[in-house]
């Protein structure tokens, strides 16, 4: 029987997290009974993918990476970005030459945010362990030149499995809505985050469900 997946304020850390595509069908179901849309999208695209990633200092370099670039492509160059920096640390990122990253495939941009992130590692004001809270996490994230909600945001749902992390500010986010809703503009970052509000506390299963019907394209039935 799929175990339950129980959602608890955030605390030290602790969220109510999705590690299995059974918690994926059980948030779900819950959906179903929350949103009459959300019940219409799963029909139509069935239970979403679990894309979950590795967490930390790695799963957040594959995060900044994959910036508006498509999967393939950030694969590619993440790819090559974790050859050339071996072990890929902070420690190691912050001695690898500026060449060597561009090799890789890296932007300027990219390179500078990556190394913002090492030298915040390595000087302790980001730090992953457990004792950080995820509001003290997302603080320090965001401190952090080159790193935007977007990307905190991604990382919250994508590396720590945050049942209830949504990235508001995504576009196709934002299109899927406008599409899923029959609304006349796409809403604002600040309009889909009153949308969500409804989705509680399984917003991360609403964005993986939006995604899968955003890639899908065929309307709602």
């Amino acid at each position: 029987m799929p175990r339950k997946v129980v959602h608890k304020k955030a605390q030290r850390g602790a969220v109510a997290t999705i590690e299995t595509v059974d918690d994926i069908r059980a948030a779900a179901r819950a959906l179903r009974k929350l949103c009459p849309v959300m019940r219409r999208v799963h029909d139509l695209v069935g239970d979403p993918p679990l894309r979950r990633n590795v967490s930390g200092f790695v799963g957040l370099a594959q995060v900044v990476v994959s910036q508006q670039l498509s999967i393939a492509s950030a694969g590619a160059i993440w790819k090559r970005t974790a050859a050339a920096v071996d072990p890929f640390d902070a420690e190691t990122l912050l001695l690898s030459e500026d060449a060597t990253l561009r090799a890789a495939g890296l932007s300027r941009g990219k390179i500078k945010t990556l190394r913002a992130m090492a030298a915040a590692q390595v000087s302790g004001a980001l730090r992953f362990d457990q004792t950080v809270s995820a509001e003290e996490l997302r603080e320090a994230l965001l401190a952090i030149s080159g790193i935007g909600p977007w990307t905190a945001d991604i990382y919250t749902m994508f590396c720590l499995g945050d049942v209830d992390g949504f990235a508001a500010g995504d576009l196709a986010l934002q299109i899927a809505v406008q599409r899923a809703f029959g609304l006349a503009e796409r809403p604002t970052a600040r309009a889909l985050e009153e949308i969500a509000e409804r989705w509680r506390p399984w917003r991360g299963v609403a964005a993986r469900l939006l995604w899968a019907f955003y890639a899908h394209r065929d309307p709602l039935p």
